[in-house]
């Protein structure tokens, strides 16, 4: 598949100065490189254009403008695939709850629905932002926090993408071994699975063509053939357990969704619309994460509760090991988008840096990296969650900014975007909001200053303090009371 820049009439590279918002075309020709009237290309030919987007791709360069291709079934296809995850089915565990104070089946989906519900939507919000500007994610918040200040999110987001592309690596790794029952041969799957990846984001547009018309519906016919063939086995009683930790659970599925905010924009930058953008991610990550969670739910009852047993539930089924085969090699596209989104968030710190060396190098060190590594500690995934946390407060000040505040009227994202010191304050102050409700284990010393903090403010985290919710309130609503300050900041 070809890979090509948009380019003018005479050849040489759209470039884009991202300090003016910018307009998706809504119409159905390519925003670059397409001319009409005399030399410009027939009707024929442009028709032949939008019938195979996928052969234009994204662009080399930061300052490139995108190619707006992609379409709500586009974003449906992609992220319904993204909703559907390995790791997303044995973390069920973590929403039902520990054994003897699990929660009801009712209780548990609920909390699936309500989770996935809330956090998709500000998964959307962050969506619609990127499909409205045309910038990738970190590049974003140049417009909120000035190119300079704008690198600390953007190093956080790389250290964290790597990790979890090392990570997807490993389960995908794992998972190969249960089809094939084997304990060896680790490091071929991994080989195969980082080669697979690599080559999935030197063409991220057309392998987003590929998950569409191949990869979902295959996904789907798995899932399909798993919920029925588990379903014939018996559901337990919805009623049996009850419904205490309900809003801890609402809570980790609110930071499952979440976690997929800071790579949002890398994608839809190449949308249509901004409608197309927000509706496609919602949807298609609602539907998927909902389904993917409450079959691992199904598989966790029936495997007596073992996080540990769930992939023997689906091998248990006729034909089982084809289809989980098929869920195996879908999970590259996880490793495939945080590959791309590292590649992308260098790229707001080296724009001139072609993003072809950079995935190809980026695939690479993870792929070296699951080599060496036979699995995550304890310590380490805390620590990817901790820089999760870190997500949930920037959406909030991101989406008030941007809606309300200096965004109305267009952020500055050029390369010298001066900055804005004000706005780090609802992002801190939100960030220590998530960690004094919920501390990320991380160290122990970590724990023991927000423990001593919840002592000496007499506060003991209830079933209704939600870490996400109260982390994203708070900044967003200081975030708003300095509205005026700051928009007048940025005007001047």
């Amino acid at each position: 598949m070809p890979s090509a820049s948009p380019s003018s009439s005479s050849g040489a590279p759209a470039s884009k100065d991202f300090s003016e918002p910018s307009t998706p075309p809504t119409h159905d020709v390519p925003a670059a490189g397409a001319g009409t009237g005399a030399g410009g290309p027939s009707s024929g030919a442009a028709t032949a254009v939008l019938d195979r987007p996928e052969r234009v791709e994204a662009p080399l360069v930061l300052d490139t403008e995108p190619p707006r291709t992609l379409r709500f079934r586009d974003h449906f296809a992609l992220w319904m695939n993204l909703g559907v995850s390995l790791i997303g089915f044995s973390t069920a565990a973590t929403v039902l709850g520990a054994p003897g104070s699990e929660l009801s089946l009712a209780a548990a989906v609920t909390a699936i629905v309500a989770g996935t519900v809330v956090g998709t939507a500000m998964l959307g919000v962050a969506a619609l932002i990127g499909a409205r500007t045309g910038a990738p994610a970190m590049a974003n918040l140049r417009g909120l926090f000035g190119t300079r200040l704008s690198y600390v999110p953007t190093v956080l987001n790389i250290v964290q993408c790597i990790g979890w592309g090392v990570f997807e690596l490993l389960t995908i790794s794992a998972g190969a071994q249960t089809v094939a029952h084997t304990d060896g041969y680790r490091w071929l799957f991994v080989l195969l699975a980082g080669t697979l990846t690599t080559a999935l984001t030197i063409w991220p547009l057309g392998s987003i063509a590929v998950l569409r018309r191949f990869v979902a519906g295959a996904v789907a016919v798995a899932m399909v053939y798993f919920t029925v063939q588990l379903g014939r086995h018996g559901v337990p009683d919805p009623g049996a357990g009850n419904w205490h930790g309900f809003l801890g659970a609402t809570d980790a599925m609110i930071a499952v969704s979440i976690s997929f905010v800071p790579l949002a924009a890398d994608y839809t930058r190449h949308s249509r619309t901004p409608r197309s953008a927000f509706w496609g991610s919602f949807s298609g990550y609602t539907l998927a994460q909902v389904w993917c969670y409450a079959l691992g739910l199904m598989a966790l009852l029936q495997s007596e509760g073992d996080p540990n047993k769930i992939f023997d539930s689906f091998l248990g089924v006729w034909a089982g090991w084809l289809f989980l085969l098929v869920l195996v090699l879908r999970e590259t596209d996880q490793s495939f988008a945080n590959v791309y989104s590292t590649a992308m968030s260098v790229q707001n710190l080296l724009p001139k840096v072609d993003r072809r060396v950079l995935t190809g190098g980026i695939g690479v060190l993870t792929t070296v990296l699951a080599l060496r590594i036979d699995k995550f500690t304890d310590t380490y995934t805390n620590f990817l969650g901790l820089i999760g946390s870190v997500f949930v407060p920037l959406l909030a000040v991101l989406a008030v900014d941007y809606f309300f505040g200096a965004g109305r009227h267009g952020w500055n994202l050029s390369a010298d975007a001066p900055s804005r010191w004000l706005m780090l304050l609802p992002w801190v102050l939100g960030f220590a909001v998530y960690q004094f409700i919920a501390p990320t284990p991380v160290a122990g010393w970590w724990t023991d200053f927000w423990t001593s903090a919840q002592g000496t403010l007499h506060f003991t985290p209830q079933e209704w303090t939600s870490a996400s919710l109260f982390a994203f309130l708070l900044p967003a609503l200081i975030t708003w009371v300095l509205t005026p300050l700051t928009r007048r900041a940025a005007q001047g």
